[in-house]
């Protein structure tokens, strides 16, 4: 068997490194394998990406595992072979690839993770929500074809591209065409504010809108309206297309 990979603890806790010795870390698979590693108070910790297997048998691949993933041990299977607990089902880590921490190591990480990806979602629902909030200070602007100032009017897509780059400082395309080849594509069920909603006629797009929330879009529309709210289905959409890039 290759040599185990031990050295000084790395954790991430609440956004900050802390270093601490091998032995405050983490202990020598050498030392814990048998019985104490059936106790449910260690974790496997991933060094360097490997594999998680079905079984120490095959070379079935239960999923590739990457540096810093955390399994916990459920048992030792003896010749270097760890059974894990893997979602919902269980599988086998190789010892050559992993460290061994206490629970309570792989507890504290999981909630930095947790932590860090609510402090994410929320930093990106308070980005789209400052820029519906820019776009709705344009409502009642008028329409003008080509347009793509306040100061003189917008046509649909001169105000997405307005908007985008003086509200979210992304810049995009002019015409709407081009704009629905550009950023992410996105479901109807995953749409968001702030994602741009295109329309088609004649099987060509033909017009864009900005989504608010709520079921509504902000656009410009015409020259009687121009620029307005509407539900978001008030034509059929063709395309939903994340410019945000979260």
């Amino acid at each position: 068997m290759r040599g185990m990979r031990y050295g000084l603890g790395l954790a991430v806790l609440c956004g900050c490194f802390v270093l601490g010795s091998a032995s405050e870390a983490r202990a020598d698979y050498e030392e814990l394998m048998g019985p104490e590693l059936s106790s449910g108070a260690y974790a496997a910790k991933v060094e360097t990406e490997g594999v998680l297997y079905v079984s120490m048998t095959s070379d079935e691949v239960l999923r590739e595992t990457e540096a810093g993933e955390y399994y916990l041990v459920l048992g030792d299977e003896g010749s270097g072979w760890l059974e894990v607990q893997a979602g919902e089902t269980v599988g086998y880590l190789s010892a050559e690839e992993i460290s061994i921490v206490g629970q309570e190591e792989m507890e504290a990480a999981e909630m930095a993770a947790a932590a860090e990806e609510t402090a994410r979602q929320q930093a990106s629902a308070d980005r789209r929500q400052a820029l519906v909030d820019y776009a709705m200070q344009f409502l009642g602007c008028s329409y003008r074809e080509q347009g793509s100032s306040p100061d003189t009017g917008f046509d649909c897509s001169g105000f997405t591209r307005y908007v985008m780059q003086n509200g979210a400082g992304v810049s995009i395309n002019r015409s709407s065409s081009s704009q629905a080849g550009q950023g992410t594509p996105v479901s109807a069920e995953n749409i968001r504010p702030g994602d741009l909603v295109f329309y088609a006629s004649g099987g060509s797009i033909n017009h864009v809108a900005m989504y608010v929330g709520n079921g509504q879009v902000i656009h410009a529309s015409t020259y009687k309206t121009g620029v307005k709210l509407s539900p978001w289905t008030y034509r059929t959409p063709v395309k939903i297309v994340n410019m945000l890039g979260d």
